[in-house]
């Protein structure tokens, strides 16, 4: 009786483009996109609910990590005061479906073909036990490196194919007076490089078994070793100030030619589009030396939460708009993403932006498309805060590769 009802919720829903002031509903979403290009591309969401009808009440919290929001979030629950929508992302939405927290989406996912057009990676977060408990948004790449173009041309400097070809253009680029690589000092943004570090070391296999199998001799080896080798020669790029400076920050360093080089998802790519900057004009995108062709993703999803059945039609309706075939297609040309759907040309999407799709297209058939460490998507967040303790301490005190991996097997095993 209950599935009819919520079917007869979901064709409600799906059917609506207008209500009465009267009845209008209004959606709360708890997200932690707040930088000028995430801010632009949420409003693209904004805007499509408006539409249908329903009104939306923001509720951000600072911190692109999501870290802050998260904490936001498990104190509003132990208070039995969930939003109705929450930005999460990959081990979060199990973690929460598994307590029985989550709303059931499937009508809506059925009635529009979501498994036929979302990648199977992506799905194995949005869906619990064969139910949907998630909308995704998006498919974000973290193993994007940007750099200002201006820079490079006057130094002469080509894209490195190499992590050694990196180091020498970081080396011309510190002697021009520029900082070579702009970096925010956050656990999540050294997991981030970290990410790209263990692709390049070992490829997606390895990647695979020791980030996301958490395999102990794949965690303990010497591939491990080179990774943690490229954090520590990393890490003397960046300038002094980069503790606790915010990525968006380090981003606007690189827009603004202070630096050469960001390691950074493909979100900093929304706040050079926002600052009116072109790829291949103003600024450059290529893989991490050593990932050419390899993907790490991280995906943005929105579950919803159990608030009660006033509330359905409305969380149902935001679910059909983020898997709209024109909203992902908007949102994801401000955000820097490409579009969680399949289904959606490339026409309207810069280079980078093409780059993007016809690699995950690539990575998809060559069993490459892995998920992001730093982002949620490799292990659960148990796990990945232990192993990002080892990481970002390395990366802002260690000089010994061999002992940094043996912290990591211990990590792993104390956490699980």
């Amino acid at each position: 009786m209950r599935s009819k009802t919520i079917a007869a919720v979901a064709a409600a829903a799906l059917g609506a483009t207008s209500m009465t002031a009267g009845a209008q509903q209004v959606v709360e979403v708890v997200h932690w996109w707040t930088s000028g290009g995430e801010a632009a591309a949420l409003n693209v969401l904004k805007e499509d609910m408006q539409k249908r009808g329903y009104g939306w009440k923001d509720s951000p919290v600072a911190g692109g990590g999501g870290d802050q929001a998260r904490t936001v979030l498990r104190a509003r629950v132990a208070a039995g005061n969930p939003p109705e929508a929450m930005q999460m992302l990959g081990f979060i939405i199990t973690d929460y479906a598994e307590e029985g927290l989550l709303g059931d989406l499937t009508p809506v996912a059925t009635k529009e073909g979501w498994a036929n057009v979302v990648p199977a990676p992506l799905q194995k977060f949005d869906q619990y036990k064969g139910h949907w408990v998630a909308a995704p948004v998006n498919i974000h790449r973290t193993n994007w490196i940007w750099a200002n173009k201006k820079i490079f041309d006057e130094l002469k400097i080509a894209p490195p194919k190499t992590f050694d070809d990196l180091m020498a253009a970081a080396e011309k680029i510190r002697k021009a007076g520029y900082v070579p690589l702009a970096h925010g000092g956050q656990p999540w943004q050294d997991a981030t490089i970290f990410d790209s570090a263990v692709m390049s070391a070992g490829g997606p296999d390895f990647y695979r078994k020791a980030l996301i199998e958490l395999d102990p001799a794949a965690l303990g080896s010497k591939t491990m070793e080179k990774a943690f080798e490229q954090m520590m020669k990393l890490r003397g790029l960046v300038d002094p100030n980069f503790p606790g400076r915010d990525w968006n920050l380090a981003t606007a360093m690189v827009i603004n030619g202070k630096a050469g080089m960001q390691i950074m998802g493909d979100w900093a790519k929304g706040e050079f589009i926002k600052a009116g900057k072109k790829p291949n004009v103003d600024f450059l995108c290529f893989q991490y030396p050593g990932t050419e062709g390899d993907f790490s993703f991280n995906s943005d999803a929105f579950a919803m939460f159990k608030v009660g059945k006033s509330q359905e039609a409305a969380q149902l309706a935001l679910a059909s708009a983020i898997m709209d075939k024109n909203f992902q297609e908007q949102f994801n040309l401000k955000k820097g993403s490409i579009p969680a759907r399949m289904d959606i040309a490339d026409t309207n999407f810069d280079a980078c932006g093409k780059k993007s799709m016809a690699d995950l297209k690539v990575a998809l058939k060559n069993n490459a498309m892995v998920g992001s460490f730093a982002h949620g998507h490799a292990v659960p967040e148990s796990i990945k805060g232990a192993m990002i303790d080892v990481v970002t301490k390395f990366f802002n005190s260690g000089k010994n590769p061999s002992e940094a991996t043996k912290q990591l097997v211990a990590a792993v095993a104390a956490s699980k």
